[in-house]
């Protein structure tokens, strides 16, 4: 496999494959109708992207803002702009989980989409399950608040990495996220501690 050089601000490199996943839909044929439906139900379940939905006591102007500032609630270690359309940043914590990604759309205060371009996780044989999909927050007003829905999309159930990822975005997405859009202060990651750390030890990953 090619392997291509992440270069990103700062001092640490590190050498990241990247390929781009095709996601396709695999139709199975059976002469039994109660069978196929069975079987494209767990597909549809086994296929269902990542979500997760919070409500702020915040203006939706705030929480647009509030959100784009990754190194308040995600990772104090990121580098580059999070917030500029078209440019990337790169986030790390130690070898567990190194990313680039990149802003791809922006529309005020309703959305924001997030491409992951280069990704390496060191806990999964398929080190780079991120690669190609999309974080994407939607905004909306709710009963004089505002509602935030995080989708992954292409992080999915049938991905090695999916229930560890899954705990992650949970933890920072109804705890640290919420808590910066609402008060100012969320608990990214350090360079060392922090939730990462919990993780690593709560689903025994490697500590590199």
């Amino acid at each position: 496999m090619k392997r291509l050089r992440m270069n990103k601000p700062g001092s640490y490199c590190k050498w990241l494959p990247l390929f781009f996943v095709m996601n396709g839909i695999a139709q199975t044929h059976t002469s039994n109708s109660i069978q196929t439906d069975n079987k494209i139900n767990v597909h549809k379940m086994e296929n269902k992207n990542y979500t997760s939905t919070i409500v702020v006591d915040k203006s939706i102007g705030d929480a647009f803002k509030s959100i784009q500032n990754f190194r308040g609630w995600w990772s104090e270690e990121i580098e580059g702009n999070t917030d500029v359309p078209g440019e990337s940043f790169f986030y790390h914590y130690k070898d567990v989980h190194l990313c680039k990604i990149k802003l791809e759309a922006v529309e005020p205060n309703r959305r924001l989409v997030y491409r992951v371009v280069q990704n390496e996780f060191n806990f999964t044989k398929d080190t780079t399950e991120w690669v190609n999909t999309q974080l994407v927050f939607d905004l909306s007003t709710e009963n004089g608040k505002t509602k935030i829905v995080f989708t992954h999309i292409g992080l999915v159930p049938t991905y090695e990495c999916y229930a560890v990822c899954k705990d992650a975005w949970t933890s920072y997405i109804q705890g640290s996220l919420k808590e910066y859009i609402e008060t100012g202060k969320g608990r990214p990651n350090g360079k060392e501690g922090g939730l990462n750390a919990e993780l690593v030890e709560k689903w025994g990953l490697p500590k590199k």
